[in-house]
């Protein structure tokens, strides 16, 4: 493949204003698609709050339709999974030839709606551990982060996928080649499925209220047995310590706020299938009995009806 210099980030929450801003900085050419932080990206630019260092961006290239971009070599998703009907009309005006598609959603299933659009031969995903919030418009926020896991959709790691975890490096963030992209995705959800849920669950309750309770660690760690089991029945053996790894970080992290806790709280539309619901069918298809993710999901749905979709 040819050498990623342009790179496009599609949606700018979070991870795509953290990312992007750091990717901008370690001199790759970065555009943002954006919306409603358009003005402010191009005004004001970005500011990164992180651990490491605060940082400004203060110059930022951005636009609100795909076409104003145009073809770049590296795309990065950073919508949320409930936006993926959008996939359609956002990415075929940011390809060429040899451009790359990295996938950072949360969940299972995520993946395949961007190779159906993309096509798998060009399709990666992406696992960020981290901890990062967008606090206001074009400023995001990083209190742990991390690493991220990236893996290709089909097959196992090529010389492209070193190339895109290079950029990562480059930025000053910690990167992984994963042999599996699906066994990272399960990995994610021990995390993903026990405190984003019982935040949501709890009308907003940040992590460290969640530990407090014996109760509610309990729910967390009973949780996180049950993803490990479906997982093991797909054939990927999360170890015991990477699950007790997943309490024992969260506990320093003081009053943290989940993403999807965040979402409900602004009103917006909740990644309940990908991040509840498709790893309890795919549990299910295996004969695996999950029954507090089946309650968990249960309770979900109803306070995800309703939510409109958006970028």
């Amino acid at each position: 493949m040819k050498s990623i210099s342009s790179i496009a980030i599609v949606g700018s929450g979070a991870l795509g204003l953290y990312y992007g801003a750091r990717l901008a900085r370690a001199g790759a050419d970065v555009s943002f698609l954006a919306r409603s932080d358009l003005a402010v990206l191009l005004t004001r630019g970005i500011m990164v709050k992180a651990t490491d260092g605060d940082f400004t961006l203060p110059s930022v290239k951005a636009a609100t339709k795909p076409e104003e971009i145009g073809p770049v070599d590296l795309v990065i998703i950073t919508l949320k999974a409930t936006a993926n009907d959008q996939l359609a009309r956002l990415l075929p005006p940011l390809l060429h030839t040899d451009t790359v598609v990295l996938n950072l959603q949360n969940g299972i299933g995520v993946d395949e709606p961007v190779a159906a659009v993309a096509g798998p031969e060009r399709t990666l995903g992406g696992l960020c551990f981290i901890c990062a919030n967008r606090i206001a418009p074009g400023v995001a926020e990083c209190t742990m982060p991390g690493h991220v896991v990236i893996g290709e959709f089909s097959g196992g790691p090529q010389p492209r996928t070193r190339a895109v975890a290079d950029w990562f490096v480059r930025a000053g963030v910690k990167a992984e080649i994963g042999a599996s992209l699906l066994e990272a995705r399960w990995r994610k959800l021990v995390w993903n499925v026990p405190f984003n849920g019982l935040s949501v669950l709890h009308g907003g309750m940040t992590t460290d209220v969640i530990l407090e309770s014996p109760e509610r660690e309990a729910e967390v760690w009973a949780l996180m047995r049950e993803v490990q089991a479906a997982a093991a029945a797909y054939g990927f053996k999360i170890p015991e310590d990477f699950v007790t790894l997943q309490v024992e970080r969260t506990r320093p992290m003081g009053p943290y706020k989940p993403s999807t806790m965040l979402d409900y709280l602004a009103g917006k539309p909740l990644e309940v299938e990908s991040i509840w619901g498709e790893p309890l069918r795919r549990a299910r298809a295996k004969g695996v009995e999950t029954p507090r993710l089946a309650a968990l999901y249960e309770r979900l749905l109803p306070l995800a009806a309703g939510r409109m979709r958006g970028l």
